[in-house]
């Protein structure tokens, strides 16, 4: 069974940055699509980016320009730097593939207040 392990967030004033880390306990992780997800309170699960296993790029509309996601398939680790961070950023994050393939992690909580 893989383990997705994410980590990084924390509490951050509007405009500041975090950079997001998650681990992926598989072998294979090179061949996978990996995306991070978001959960705000009383919302559903959103995708907020992707990278494909040739590194294109995805990003929802609402992070575009100010988030960059990145992989390093030697650490089995997907990345999701977080510029210019607006208090609706605030929520839980999470990864898994494009296709939601293994079991969601504990995830790591984002909070963007003054």
């Amino acid at each position: 069974q893989v383990q997705l392990v994410e980590s990084g967030g924390g509490l951050v004033q509007p405009g500041g940055s975090l950079r997001l880390s998650c681990v992926a306990s598989t072998s294979i992780f090179s061949f996978y699509a990996m995306a991070w997800y978001r959960q705000a309170p009383g919302k559903q699960r959103e995708l907020v980016s992707f990278i494909t296993p040739g590194r294109n790029t995805n990003y929802a509309d609402s992070v575009k320009g100010r988030f960059t996601i990145s992989r390093d398939n030697a650490k089995n680790t997907v990345y999701l730097q977080m510029n210019s961070l607006k208090p609706e950023d605030t929520a839980v994050y999470y990864c898994n593939t494009q296709s939601e393939t293994f079991y969601w992690g504990q995830g790591t909580q984002v909070t963007v207040s003054s």
